[in-house]
């Protein structure tokens, strides 16, 4: 009686990954090297690590290993590939004899050992950025890192240096950029805590405009909630032309920029940026450092994007990431200016003296009472 498949046995056969493209380029690499190990020498800086197959990348090893023979030698019998599967076989016990003559049936043409070598070098190529855009995402989300910022942009210089690294490896070509599609902009879900800071920097800022005014470093597009984005223009508006800044002025700004609403009264506007605590700048870093990590998942995720479609050449793939890069790479001059470490006393220039008004001593500047109560 003839056999009926099973039900689970076909739900196994196809969930068996077909092999990638690299797969048979590896196979026909290493059948060219097995027939004729005297073309080892085109395959330039390859190693072990470039190959995808555990198995392969052992088999190559090997093929490195034991000395070429004397190719009329090799070609009456077999024992330097008996020689290389010996070498091999601790490392890799699955391989046979009947694989190593296999690889040789497998490769087309065994002078194209050079081009076999290209496509398995774009490959690891591919993949290896992958690895970093994908360490790079799970950094920015590690709740657990003492210094996130720091550690992220760390990560973000690694992947730089891949970059660099691989475009000295392949050659630029025309339609250098990806036709990969961005991803779908992951709208990021702001937590109370989130909420909070901003809230806070809105009050603080308020209370203490004097400071803002070094706060170039923060925009709008760093806040989580739109409403408080443009509160913030309405208070930075404010402090740069020089306008007299606190509640009711915030509001009267607010007012002409249509940020009222029948869900945001007046009376509701004034109470949120009534309440400082702390100082703006502080507020203002934390709202910044979670603006970068988003960059930087974002950045992640593109780049992973670009690695997950086969279609993007090598150069295709440095150029979309460094792009990505780039992005990230702006934010983060802004996070460095608002982290520098202030100058020291000695370093600063020394400002002339105002001259007092003839009515009598200068007025000391209200900021100094109202830091007095924070």
């Amino acid at each position: 009686m003839p056999h009926t498949p099973d039900t689970y046995e076909d739900d196994d056969l196809d969930r068996i990954p077909a092999p990638k493209p690299v797969h048979y380029a590896e196979q026909a690499l290493l059948g060219a090297l097995l027939l004729e190990p005297q073309r080892l020498a085109e395959t330039g800086t390859l190693d072990a690590g470039h190959f995808d197959s555990h198995t392969h990348a052992a088999l190559f090893t090997a093929i490195r290993a034991v000395p070429p023979p004397d190719p009329d030698d090799h070609a009456k019998d077999t024992t330097w590939l008996n020689a290389v599967l010996e070498q091999a076989r601790p490392h890799a016990p699955g391989l046979s004899a009947s694989y190593i003559h296999a690889l040789i049936q497998f490769c087309p043409q065994s002078k194209h050992a050079a081009a076999y070598t290209r496509l398995i070098r774009a490959d690891h190529a591919r993949r290896t950025l992958s690895r970093h855009a994908e360490r790079l995402a799970r950094t920015a989300t590690d709740p657990t890192l003492p210094n996130p910022a720091a550690t992220v942009l760390a990560e973000a210089d690694a992947l730089g240096r891949l970059l660099d690294d691989l475009a000295g490896q392949f050659a630029p070509h025309p339609g250098s950029l990806p036709r990969t599609p961005p991803p779908a902009a992951v709208t990021y879900r702001s937590s109370e805590e989130d909420l909070d800071e901003e809230r806070l920097l809105l009050a603080t800022a308020t209370a203490y405009p004097a400071e803002v005014q070094q706060m170039r470093w923060l925009t709008a597009e760093d806040f989580t909630l739109p409403l408080h984005a443009a509160l913030w223009q309405s208070v930075t508006a404010l402090v740069h032309r020089g306008d007299m800044v606190d509640p009711v002025t915030v509001l009267g700004e607010a007012q002409h920029r249509g940020l009222l609403t029948d869900s945001l009264t007046p009376k509701d506007l004034m109470a949120l940026v009534s309440t400082p605590a702390g100082s703006p700048e502080y507020w203002g870093e934390r709202i910044l450092q979670r603006a970068l990590l988003a960059r930087a998942h974002a950045v992640a995720d593109r780049i992973t994007a670009y690695t997950d479609d086969p279609a993007n050449t090598p150069h295709q793939l440095i150029t979309g990431s460094r792009r990505a890069l780039a992005e990230l790479n702006s934010l983060r001059t802004r996070w460095n200016r608002a982290t520098a470490p202030a100058p020291s006393p000695a370093a600063r220039p020394q400002a002339r003296p105002a001259t007092a008004p003839r009515a009598g001593p200068p007025n000391r500047p209200a900021l100094t009472a109202a830091r007095a109560h924070r």
